[in-house]
């Protein structure tokens, strides 16, 4: 097996491994720790509690602070009932597109980083240079934070991050925070045409699903300011993206379930918008339960991602600026695991290749033109790194 491979040689590997997030990483994991190994760079992985997944991170260059963490994600969401005109797991190019799952979100920007590997053990960096591979980042960013705590108990403290997810190379300095509360509504079953002494768990679940609409509406009238008059949309928003529940249509639902998400714009007090959301499951539950004690709603948190706020004066958008040429203002309204990154200390950006739009898309496709930027971009940042 060789391992002498260009950046799209290497992406082409990449995405042959159906890292959907359900499913294991590890065979990804396997052949990038052999490609470092190879080009004579120690990895260390940092695995999930059942050892079926695996972050992985790795050093180069002089054992000081001040250097670049470059940090991608390895999973990728489902192609089940996606309309595929390809092989979503085998990289097909047309008309300058590089079709395939994971493409754009964000193999092309691991493939990249890896590409980089042996240019930098061969420059002389005067800064080192660490790889950040994580799992499980499309379910909640699940997978980064234990090995961001790994990486500042065992490695030099590097000055910052960037995260590369598709912003057609543009500098990012700001995204929205996420989170995500498990609800599940236990109701009480009659049958329907006596729906009055039970409680229907769907019907009870459809008030809050209402109020979130009713919240979002009273969002969407508020007139945004500063930095949040620069997100799309420039408010916070509520979204509940499935719901199961229910037996038969003449019977009042014994049981509802669904995530009641919320994409908060930086700096907005998550505590806050989690108060206001079990207030409204208070006064919701307590009308179920004056009809039938044993009804109620039980409501966790399975995921929480903290935004990513603009830094005044930061060092990871000084250096991606310079090496980019991009001085545009830019933000996103999705998550990413550049906010943990914050959150642990280290300045973070985002800067990627290909265009979030074709991200979890059937046909997904990176251009060649945002590889090859970005392979500039990475020989760029070798050579300052070099200085």
């Amino acid at each position: 097996m060789t391992f002498d491979l260009t950046p799209r040689e290497i992406l082409e590997k990449l995405v042959s491994f159906p890292t959907v997030s359900r499913d294991s990483n590890l065979d990804l994991v396997d052949w990038v720790e052999g490609y470092l190994t190879h080009h004579g760079v120690l990895s260390t992985r940092v695995q999930n509690d059942a050892g079926t997944k695996a972050n992985l991170y790795a050093h180069i260059g002089p054992h000081v602070e001040g250097g670049v963490i470059l940090s991608g994600h390895t999973d990728v969401v489902p192609v089940e009932g996606q309309n595929w005109e390809t092989d979503p797991w085998q990289v097909v190019e047309n008309e300058g597109r590089l079709y395939g799952r994971g493409t754009c979100d964000m193999k092309g920007f691991v493939a990249l980083m890896l590409a980089a590997v042996p240019m930098a053990m061969a420059a002389n960096l005067k800064r080192p240079l660490q790889i950040a591979l994580s799992y499980d980042e499309e379910v909640g960013c699940l997978g980064a934070p234990r090995m961001i705590a790994e990486m500042a108990q065992h490695l030099p403290k590097a000055a910052m991050a960037i995260i590369g997810e598709p912003s057609m190379m543009k500098v990012v300095t700001g995204h929205k925070a996420a989170i995500g509360w498990a609800t599940s509504v236990q109701g009480h079953e009659v049958h329907s045409s006596l729906m009055h002494t039970g409680v229907s768990a769907v019907m009870q679940a459809a008030k809050l699903v209402n109020w979130a609409n009713e919240i979002n509406d009273e969002s969407a009238r508020a007139t945004p300011s500063g930095v949040d008059a620069m997100f799309d949309p420039p408010y916070s928003t509520l979204h509940v993206g499935t719901i199961r529940g229910g037996t038969a249509e003449n019977i009042t639902a014994k049981e509802c379930k669904f995530i009641m998400g919320l994409r908060a714009l930086p700096g907005q007090d998550l505590t806050a918008w989690k108060d206001r959301y079990l207030a409204k499951v208070a006064e919701v539950e307590a009308d179920m339960k004056a009809v039938h004690p044993d009804a109620g709603i039980t409501v966790t948190a399975p995921f929480r991602v903290p935004g990513l706020q603009p830094e005044p004066d930061g060092a990871a958008e000084k250096l991606v600026r310079r090496l980019t040429g991009d001085n545009g203002r830019h933000v996103v309204s999705y998550g990413t695991e550049a906010g943990q990154f914050q959150n642990a200390g280290y300045s973070a950006i985002i800067c990627g290749p290909g265009d979030i739009a074709q991200a979890h898309q059937p046909n997904e496709y990176l251009s060649v033109s945002q590889l090859e930027a970005g392979w500039d971009f990475m020989c760029d940042l070798m050579r300052d790194l070099s200085k």
